[in-house]
């Protein structure tokens, strides 16, 4: 939600501070720089302070930031906010890899982590509707109030429930630091690199459903923001479908006697055989139609992601993860970057319908390359 309410309530903040499509796009790679810069530091965060600490300090961080929002005046105060916020929010998605490596078996982790990346996208799922009512009643800047306000109270039960695994859990105690340099030692694996360009080619497509799905809904089929709000959830909802069938689907190839590595791939090649639908959701005949084509794309992509996720934990060492995610990350945000100037560039003077055309070609491409991973898996 943190992330997400920004674009629901884009047409209405680039009223009201006067800013266009192409300022709008700024904003967001303010976020994206932050993030992309964030997540080499993040994941070496992690693997010092462990899971539990890094996870703390990254939420309280994060929804302070989201708070602030609120208090934006104009173009450069709102980016700024957005800025911080995207330092912050890649902590996450170390932390909780790094909780995954040390508490779970390999037939188990793609389905976890699809439960907790079904977190962020069923607050993507909510946001839509709670975010337009919260708006509509109390204006947009109550709306960052309330959902930065969530993730301090979020903070209080993560600090008294989660532990590290002990020997009376039957797990191997988790090693933080080891002697060595865990970049040179991550960059220097190919598996690195394959991931990296991976998210870097495919991550694009998530960014704009967070952050355009919305205003294209408004800019182009012309719905107002109740009308988003009762519609936009569908999309995040795929999403959520799509990290928890991921999970379950390549746990059962692994049961059945598949490789983890193997089995990730497997379900990914779903999402380079669906994304290529993304141009129909341009030439819709109607709103709802082209809602639910974006959903396949969602569900999709969530698959895609979750999977190569759990790709990570399956080839590095503990003390590693935490440092590869935030590379392999890094690469997300640099694509992410890019792809967001090149919307705002193409929707400012030509349409949605190149950027859709687009999204259906990066998984393909991207698969040709995933499909040669290879590596010692860790069990």
């Amino acid at each position: 939600m943190d992330r997400q309410n920004l674009s629901i309530l884009a047409r209405t903040i680039q009223n009201d501070l006067r800013i266009t499509d192409i300022e709008y796009s700024y904003v967001v790679q303010a976020f994206l720089l932050a993030y992309t810069i964030s997540y080499a530091v993040a994941g070496r965060i992690t693997d010092r302070l462990g899971a539990k600490a890094s996870m703390a300090l990254f939420v309280i961080w994060w929804s302070l930031a989201d708070i602030a929002t609120s208090l934006s005046r104009g173009l450069f105060s709102l980016g700024f906010f957005r800025f911080l916020l995207g330092i912050g929010e890649p902590g996450n998605y170390t932390a909780a890899p790094k909780a995954v490596s040390e508490w779970f078996p390999a037939k188990e982790r793609a389905l976890v982590i699809g439960i907790y990346t079904a977190g962020a996208t069923l607050g993507a799922t909510i946001a839509p509707p709670l975010v337009a009512a919260l708006a509509s009643q109390f204006g947009w800047r109550a709306v960052f109030v309330c959902t930065g306000s969530l993730g301090l109270i979020w903070v209080i039960p993560w600090l008294l429930i989660y532990r590290r695994p002990s020997a009376s859990d039957g797990i191997e105690a988790a090693i933080d630091c080891v002697p060595g340099n865990p970049w040179k030692e991550a960059l220097r694996r190919r598996e690195t690199w394959l991931l990296t360009v991976g998210r870097l080619l495919t991550d694009p497509v998530w960014y704009f459903y967070l952050f355009w799905f919305p205003k294209y809904l408004t800019d182009s089929r012309h719905l107002t923001l109740v009308e988003v709000g009762r519609v936009a959830w569908i999309v995040y909802l795929a999403a959520d479908i799509g990290c928890l069938f991921s999970g379950y689907l390549s746990g059962r190839f692994i049961q059945r006697g598949s490789r983890p590595v193997d089995s990730r791939i497997r379900v990914m090649s779903l999402a380079a055989i669906l994304l290529p639908l993304s141009p129909l959701v341009a030439t819709a005949p109607t709103p709802l139609l082209a809602v639910l084509l974006a959903s396949t794309a969602a569900f999709a992509h969530l698959c895609w992601q979750v999977s190569l996720s759990a790709a990570i934990v399956d080839l590095f060492p503990r003390h590693l993860v935490g440092t590869v995610f935030g590379l392999v990350a890094a690469g997300s945000g640099l694509g992410g970057m890019i792809s967001t100037n090149l919307v705002g560039r193409l929707v400012s003077s030509y349409s949605y319908t190149p950027v859709f055309v687009a999204m259906g070609l990066l998984h393909p491409i991207a698969f040709l390359l995933i499909r040669t991973l290879r590596g010692k898996e860790v069990q």
